[in-house]
């Protein structure tokens, strides 16, 4: 599969420094492994495009760092770039594993994650199983980021 084949989208002005090479490979191997199958696109845009999605799907009137879309072949995710800023500034590492964090974050939700709904114990336990099984994929890894660092740097939701 050639990177244009991966279906990730950017829609929004990311930061010179930031590899869409690296987290297009990151989506790529995050989809296969956490996916098993099943097909997952994702956009990356902006406050104001994330803003409008959680309005028309949630009926919520506010910016949210990703979004998950379900489907029976998979699903869709859309994170806002303002978020993940904001979020890695917050939490001491990059945009660009801030994304990586959200990628997967939005990929566990597709496949029955759900922190509103399931109790926080569950959510975290299942994220750390989850966790644990990539903890010796390379390039899965997210240097120096725990998986309460994944379940607490968003707000994931489904809508």
């Amino acid at each position: 599969m050639s990177a244009d084949d991966i279906p990730l989208l950017f829609r929004a002005s990311l930061p010179r420094r930031l590899p869409r090479k690296g987290l297009r490979a990151f989506f790529a191997g995050m989809v296969k492994r956490v996916a098993r199958g099943r097909e997952i696109a994702c956009l990356i845009t902006d406050d104001r495009e994330l803003r409008q999605l959680n309005r028309r799907f949630r009926g919520a009137n506010y910016s949210t760092d990703v979004l998950s879309f379900p489907s029976d072949a998979g699903g869709e995710i859309a994170i806002s770039v303002d978020r993940a800023a904001a979020q890695a500034a917050e939490h001491g590492h990059s945009i660009d594993e801030e994304l990586r964090i959200l990628m997967l974050h939005g990929a566990l939700h597709l496949t029955g994650l759900d922190h509103e709904t399931d109790a926080g114990e569950s959510a975290a336990t299942r994220t750390a199983s989850i966790m644990r099984r990539f903890s010796s994929v390379v390039d899965l890894w997210i240097p120096g980021v725990s998986t309460n660092t994944i379940c607490a740097s968003s707000s994931v939701t489904t809508p």
